[in-house]
Order: structure tokens, then C-alpha cells, then sequence
């Protein structure tokens, strides 16, 4: 059995392939996902498990260098956007880089989601809990 935090098959599968810059999604349970994008569905019920619980178990094997998110979360999830940013800040002194933000329009965040190598869904069941992480190199 593997040690590591992240045991789901499917997404440690996605990580360990993942290259430099490659686009990574973790949703809630209502983002759109493309028919040619694999979906990885984690969602059990509404609110299980959360956005935040994947972004962390995710961001635990995934070396992040940025993160891209729909500017709707500013105003329609300040709360969640705020638990996201410290979890991006705290990410990055563990990983001992910068790791970039930038904001899209949700449609256009949608649009970008298509280019991700997966989209990992959640159980989240609030506005716009969508982020685009993108990987980066640990050299």
C-alpha cells in the first residue's frame, strides 16, 4: 500500500506524469468538464469532500509554480478565496518558491480548464471553488 498522503490511484497517476507547466483543475461539483478531459470524480455527496481537502491533499505531492482562478471567487466566495490564498502562501514557503496568481473571467476560466491534463471534482457546493493549479519543477 503507498505511504504517501495522496492514495487515490487516479490522481496520484496524474501528478507523478505531470510535467513543467502542465495545468491541473480541482472543481467543485459544478464546473463544466470537456468530454476529451479526463475527469477524475471524488465527489460523494454535497460537500464531500471539500474543495479545500483536495487542494490539500492534491498541493502535497504536486509541486505548484501557479495558480489560476476565476476573479469571480474575489466577490461571490471571499471566505474560501481568503482559506485559498493562505493555503497558496503557506504552499509556497514549504516548496520554497513564488508561486504565481492570475484571475480570469469564469467563462474564460472554463475555456482554459479544457488544456488541463485532468479535472479533479470535488463535493464543493459554493461559487466558484475552480483552480487551475500549474505545475512546476523541484530543481
Amino acid at each position: 500500500m503507498k505511504k504517501a498522503v495522496l492514495l487515490n490511484a487516479e490522481i496520484s497517476y496524474v501528478v507523478a506524469k505531470l510535467g513543467h507547466t502542465d495545468q491541473l483543475v480541482i472543481a467543485d461539483a459544478g464546473l463544466p468538464i470537456p468530454a476529451n478531459t479526463q475527469r477524475i470524480d471524488m465527489a460523494l455527496t454535497q460537500g464531500v469532500p471539500t474543495f479545500m481537502q483536495v487542494v490539500d491533499v492534491v498541493t502535497q505531492e504536486m509541486q505548484v509554480e501557479r495558480a489560476i482562478l476565476a476573479e469571480e471567487i474575489i466577490t461571490q466566495n471571499p471566505q474560501l478565496h481568503e482559506v485559498l490564498l493562505k493555503h497558496l502562501r503557506l504552499l509556497e514557503q514549504h516548496q520554497g518558491n513564488h508561486i504565481t496568481l492570475h484571475y480570469l473571467s469564469h467563462e474564460e476560466f472554463k475555456v482554459q480548464s479544457a488544456h488541463s491534463r485532468a479535472v479533479v471534482r470535488s463535493g464543493e457546493c459554493s461559487p466558484y471553488a475552480n483552480v487551475i493549479l500549474c505545475s512546476g519543477v523541484t530543481f
